[in-house]
């Protein structure tokens, strides 16, 4: 099994590039919304850490919002009870794709949180900026203060980039994207002794 890990910044299209390679996708956004809204245990955690800001079960990802824009100190605080959990949720994943060619992992934060491996394959999305705001603009619940904050706890683009093996121009169209990925995983193939 080759590990694939995207790269790249907020809005950049992770995930949309993701999805064009046809193999499991570990995405961690949609996995840290599963557990606001089921895991009880983290529910639990956060309300004894944010006593003033999570009300109540399933966790309001505004209640989240809320407590980053008051404080950005509460950002690892949360991280350090949901990241844990996410972790827990990745190792199940991989054990139930190990049979699998490839496995996608779509972790915003996969190399500030350790969860990459020495030969995990990493391709970084690149997308212009104007793109990348426009369709911010669009998420419905989009906070540019959210936003910077979260910024804050990832590594610099460009030290990402110099980390990729390989860069994808993202210009959000799926026929073209699938095209390039295509290229992509022939040259991983290619190259897998070496990543195996």
């Amino acid at each position: 099994m080759i590990r694939i890990g995207i790269l790249g910044d907020i809005g950049s299209g992770k995930s949309f590039v993701a999805k064009q390679f046809g193999y499991p996708v570990f995405n961690a956004d949609k996995e840290v919304a599963e557990i606001y809204k089921k895991s009880k245990k983290c529910y639990r955690k956060l309300k004894k850490l944010l006593p003033k800001y999570i009300i109540s079960f399933p966790i309001d990802k505004t209640e989240i919002s809320k407590a980053i824009i008051h404080n950005p100190s509460n950002i690892k605080k949360i991280t350090s009870i949901v990241h844990p959990e996410v972790r827990i949720k990745m190792n199940y994943f991989m054990s139930k794709n190990r049979k699998k060619k490839f496995v996608i992992l779509d972790i915003p934060l996969l190399i500030e949180k350790k969860l990459n491996r020495k030969k995990d394959i990493l391709i970084f999305v690149d997308a212009k900026k104007k793109n990348i705001n426009k369709r911010l603009l669009k998420r419905p619940n989009f906070k540019p203060k959210i936003t910077k904050k979260l910024k804050i706890l990832q590594l610099p683009l460009e030290y990402k980039k110099k980390k990729s093996h390989f860069i994808i121009k993202n210009y959000y169209n799926k026929k073209t994207t699938k095209k390039i990925v295509k290229t992509i995983l022939k040259k991983i193939l290619l190259n897998a002794r070496s990543y195996s």
